[in-house]
């Protein structure tokens, strides 16, 4: 039975890989998805709550159809905005309208989106600014799914070769490399993070910043895989296939990568998804501590910075729906990398061989 059945046999491994195929999703078409530009502002619409989706009005007797309200404010003595809705007229939910014009995949100009109404609709409220909180949430996925995947791939790639060279070699090299594995990991991964992005200039475009905090987190990311490679590179030269590839003259470079890496991708691949999530609470932390994503551009990360204060939590409970989505991408990947741990586990394939006969 292949890994992948085994996997969506397991139902919480099966949910998780439903929200993460959602989220990646709706990350890669955030502008058919979105009502507006995620840099869109609008000063009538400041701290607005979330939008009210109707379905019944019996006296226009309209049911079954979403409709909302246009939203209007008072002020009170406190300079402080309170919303009510305006029951005077309605504004039909519409389903694939034409808005703002974006590129699909980067390559095919489009300006149909998923909904629309004639008034603002917030699905999930709008910021200090009166940008569609829901918008930038979909933008913001693309931010910190894409940097959390990229740069675990990279880190541990680097991971997997320097460990399996230091393994294979051993001698002055393996402690050589080890030695500095080790100075890596004496240093708290989070104060090294915050150091090496304050080393670099704070005026950086937000595309530069992107490849910065991807090569950051790379970069910190790859000696503890490496050490554990290494361990198992000891272990899986001394097997018969590496003698016999030696006897007939194989170069020690094609052994690493064709007899004593590709025994370890079991556990690499365990190790990849469970470390994704850390990838992407750091780029939460350091977007979160104004060192990330800057604005307009959007990230989870610089969108909880709205909701650092308790009393804004208290007012507008609707800005920490961005943690919300990381806690859900965290969860899932942990408990897919759980998942493929129980299934890639050779005690566990025994069991289900001898159960199959």
């Amino acid at each position: 039975m292949s890994v992948f059945k085994k996997l969506i046999k397991r139902k919480s491994a099966f949910f998780s890989l439903l929200i993460l195929f959602s989220f990646y999703l709706a990350a890669i078409f955030a502008p058919f998805f979105s009502p507006c530009p995620y840099d869109e502002e609008d000063m009538d619409y400041l701290w607005a709550p979330p939008t009210k989706i109707h379905f019944f009005d019996f006296q226009r007797k309209i049911f079954f159809k979403p409709f909302i309200y246009a939203y209007k404010y008072k002020i009170d003595e406190y300079y402080q905005r309170h919303y009510y809705e305006d029951k005077s007229e309605i504004y039909p939910v519409k389903f694939f309208v034409r808005g703002f014009k974006y590129k699909i995949l980067g390559i095919f100009e489009c300006d149909i989106h998923l909904f629309g109404a004639d008034k603002k609709i917030y699905i999930f409220g709008a910021d200090n600014k009166g940008r569609d909180l829901f918008t930038r949430i979909l933008y913001g996925a693309r931010i910190s799914l894409s940097i959390g995947l990229i740069a675990s791939l990279i880190s541990f790639s680097i991971g997997l070769i320097v460990g399996g060279v230091s393994g294979y070699f051993g001698g002055k090299l393996d402690n050589i490399i080890m030695r500095v594995v080790e100075m890596f990991m004496m240093i708290p991964s989070f104060y090294l993070l915050l150091a090496l992005r304050a080393s670099f200039p704070p005026n950086l475009s937000s595309t530069q910043i992107y490849f910065l905090i991807v090569i950051i987190l790379s970069f910190i990311g790859w000696a503890q895989i490496a050490r554990i490679i290494r361990g198992m590179a000891l272990s899986l030269k001394e097997r018969d296939y590496v003698y016999v590839a030696k006897a007939l003259g194989v170069s020690d470079f094609k052994i690493i990568i064709s007899h004593i890496l590709p025994h370890t991708l079991s556990y690499a691949l365990v190790a990849i998804v469970l470390s994704i999530p850390g990838y992407i609470l750091a780029e939460a932390g350091l977007s979160l501590l104004g060192l990330g994503i800057q604005e307009p551009e959007a990230s989870w990360g610089n969108l909880l910075s709205s909701a650092l204060s308790i009393v804004k939590i208290r007012i507008y409970p609707w800005m920490m729906i961005p943690a919300i989505f990381i806690l859900l991408t965290t969860v899932s990947f942990n408990l897919i990398g759980e998942a493929l741990r129980e299934i890639l586990n050779p005690k566990e394939n025994e069991g289900e061989n001898f159960r199959d006969r």
